[in-house]
């Protein structure tokens, strides 16, 4: 007997529910969560066929249809071909032969009355799926059920698939035979990913099925946050009601699921029974017109009032009033932020998703300049102990700090650019599946692009990033090929500024302390001295020198990084050739060879009675790009948090030389492709003939002497080989040319 579909869903017309289902009790139609597959035939003539396809030995099934007993267009009582049964394990080099020979490519078997392509998009197949596509299978056929190929992708909630399917040009609203789109099955399924996909490529998300559903009414019946959030962000009706008056709300309440919901709600501007939240504090009518812009405007400047009122309220007030004091002042100023956080947008509900820290030292910066330039430098540039080359040695290092500080944070940091319509998406897909690439691993499912070597989409800019390196909350923008050299020479120009300073605040301190009192509390009559002659500037000097923790750290790190050709990225998470991960993707989880180059006479398969696990959050997120995951990104405490924001994480991990996936987690140490040597390295990064003070070409940079540009790097350079001889035999960080890629024979391992 054949095995029944086991997948819960939107309740069909027949017998449904006047309200959506409990978790408890789902009355919905069963569907694939594994395509059935008809028992093999018990005579060994029949067997032999369809297990040949199972396996997919052409060689046999050659040697088959030449005796004349069998042909391409055979098929079983139920109707299941050969073909059916190669796209179910993946046979793509016998699917291959089998279309050539003429197999019906449309061809309905199985309990389910489904196609091979139906049958193939079930087990996630989308080299096969691809295959069967370009050869004339429809997509927009429906099995015995009424759900089409892209509403049987939907239920495993793979982006890759998904995506391919759309660029085939199915309809987004296509519904089965219920009236459920494919939106409403990922948001019932809990997949958040798929749900973005779907909207952002323009699914309605006011659309109904018969009961009058719409896609949040079923993400409520799974409660996943994401789902429902995203539902919301883009405009789904929140009090839509279905046929019998149910609305999202209610729904809610019924499946136990208010948490999420409320949550949802909140986290887009809306309080519990869906109403907007109006702020009513002064300039709200502004902050409602451009929430975003206001949220970064205001978090940009507001650190200004934080530390300006903080180092006048202890500088003004004897140390057992002001220390309360400007406890307090920095409580509400934090807790004013708090109130403001709670209308911003949901992707900027927290302090280190906002300006708030390139506020801070921004506005360090103009208060230390404002003291120099009002206070320090009338004192300590003229006379008989003035210091003219300490002066000049801050302003220009404070000039160059300001403007390189500007230029990491408005420029263009070196994001890929995106395709242009859905035909160049639909290019780009193609010549991916032509080379066993279509991966997580060489495209991006947010941008719809293929991304370059070194690239990595960044989650707070929403771009991929060429030879990405971090995401820097300093300069609240991303540091990439563009603006890596600009970062660099920005904190080797604070670090410069802020010593000189120091040196600046010595000078004048202990030229104005020696008329000053000696009389206050706690402190010795030396110090005492000190502070009473000017206790403000004492206190922005020990707040300027503060900052060296975090920028010496990042300078040790970025120095090593230089030397050894690495992003920071690379540092933490490891250089891996792209190759690996287009040879895993050549591969089912059984092992079942895809390119008609292998062998194709694995005894590897999948049986009827194999079924794959049920996908998780987890697992969705494997599907879900998960290398554009990045490590500012992740939960932790307090103390973790701010470990990440200073670099703390970072400094540790290549003090200790090694990085996170290189000897840390006990894998395989691997050669870095892209390192030369030190001197070649150092080379490469500082004599890059792009301007220093003006605008470089988008991605362009040197790589081992010769320019290349990473927006469009997607295989290792042919540098590498000309360096390496063609050899592969010697020094000099050569490379051997190989199936798959370059693989490097030396250079710097990591």
């Amino acid at each position: 007997m054949a095995q029944h579909r086991d997948a819960s869903g939107p309740a069909p017309a027949n017998g449904a529910p006047s309200q959506p289902p409990s978790k408890s009790e789902t009355a919905t139609p069963k569907l694939n969560n594994e395509v059935e597959l008809g028992q093999l035939p018990g005579d060994p003539p029949q067997n032999d066929i369809m297990q040949l396809a199972r396996i997919g030995d052409i060689a046999a099934m050659e040697k088959l249809f030449e005796s004349g007993e069998y042909d391409a267009t055979y098929s079983d009582d139920e109707g299941i071909t050969p073909l059916h049964w190669a796209a179910i394990n993946n046979q793509y080099a016998m699917c291959k032969f089998l279309i050539e020979r003429g197999a019906p490519i449309n061809k309905k078997g199985g309990e389910s009355v489904a196609t091979p392509l139906q049958w193939a998009a079930q087990r996630c197949h989308y080299y096969t799926v691809h295959l069967l596509l370009q050869h004339g299978a429809d997509p927009l056929i429906t099995d015995a059920q009424g759900y089409n190929t892209l509403h049987i992708s939907t239920f495993n909630g793979n982006l890759l698939l998904i995506i391919l399917l759309l660029h085939q040009g199915i309809p987004v609203d296509v519904v089965d035979s219920f009236g459920h789109t494919a939106l409403m099955w990922a948001a019932y399924k809990g997949f958040p990913a798929c749900v973005d996909v779907f909207l952002r490529w323009g699914a309605s998300v006011h659309a109904k099925d018969e009961q009058g559903f719409t896609a949040l009414h079923w993400a409520l019946v799974k409660g996943s946050p994401g789902c429902i959030q995203k539902l919301i962000e883009y405009g789904s009706d929140r009090f839509a009601k279905t046929s019998t008056g149910k609305t999202p709300a209610i729904t809610a309440r019924e499946l136990n699921t208010s948490a999420a919901w409320h949550r949802a709600l909140n986290e887009c501007g809306y309080d519990e029974d869906g109403h907007a939240i109006i702020p009513s504090w002064p300039g709200a009518s502004y902050f409602l017109k451009d929430r975003r812009g206001f949220t970064t405007k205001f978090f940009f400047l507001w650190p200004l009032v934080l530390v300006g009122a903080t180092l006048f309220i202890l500088a003004g007030l004897p140390i057992y009033a002001g220390l309360p004091f400007a406890l307090l002042a920095a409580y509400t100023v934090q807790w004013v932020g708090r109130q403001v956080l709670e209308y911003a947008p949901p992707d900027m509900r927290q302090f280190e998703r906002t300006p708030w820290m390139a506020g801070i030292f921004a506005c360090s910066l103009f208060l230390v300049g404002l003291n120099w330039l009002f206070t320090i430098f009338p004192n300590t540039a003229f006379g008989a102990g003035g210091t003219w080359l300490g002066n000049l040695l801050f302003a220009v290092s404070a000039g160059l700090t300001a403007f390189f500080y500007t230029r990491c944070m408005v420029d263009d940091p070196g994001f890929v650019p995106k395709l242009n319509g859905i035909a160049e998406q639909k290019a780009v897909i193609d010549e991916l599946i032509s080379q066993w690439k279509y991966d997580d691993a060489n495209f991006c499912v947010t941008c719809m692009i293929r991304t370059p070597l070194r690239s990595k989409h960044c989650r707070r800019c929403q771009r991929c990033v060429a030879k990405h390196d971090h995401h820097c909350p300093w300069v609240y923008n991303c540091i990439g090929v563009n603006n890596h050299r600009h970062f660099f020479i920005y904190l080797i120009s604070l670090t410069f500024g802020v010593l000189s300073y120091d040196y600046l605040i010595y000078r004048y301190l202990t030229s104005v302390s020696t008329a000053a009192s000696d009389q206050c509390n706690i402190l010795s009559p030396a110090l005492c001295r000190v502070v009473n002659a000017d206790a403000y500037s004492l206190l922005l000097a020990i707040w300027a020198s503060l900052q060296l923790t975090w920028v010496s750290m990042l300078l040790f790190v970025q120095c090593i990084q230089v030397a050894r050709a690495m992003t920071t990225y690379e540092n933490m998470f490891g250089v891996g050739p792209r190759s690996t991960a287009a040879l895993a993707s050549a591969f089912t989880s059984t092992g079942a060879p895809l390119d008609p180059s292998a062998a194709s006479s694995s005894s590897s398969g999948i049986t009827p009675t194999t079924a794959p696990a049920p996908p998780t959050d987890s697992d969705l997120g494997s599907h879900g790009h998960h290398h554009h995951g990045h490590g500012h990104g992740r939960r932790g405490g307090f103390l973790k948090t701010w470990g990440r924001l200073l670099g703390v994480d970072t400094f540790i991990e290549t003090a200790r030389g090694r990085g996170a996936a290189t000897g840390a987690a006990g894998k395989r140490r691997v050669r870095n492709p892209y390192s030369r040597g030190c001197v070649a390295n150092c080379k490469d990064f500082w004599c890059d003939p792009a301007p220093v003070f003006g605008r470089r070409e988008n991605g362009a940079a040197v790589l081992g002497g010769v320019p290349v540009n990473y927006t469009d790097m997607y295989e290792s350079p042919t540098v590498m080989e000309i360096l390496a001889g063609g050899s592969g035999s010697g020094g000099g960080g050569g490379g051997t040319r190989r199936a798959g890629g370059y693989e490097a024979v030396s250079g710097e391992e990591v």
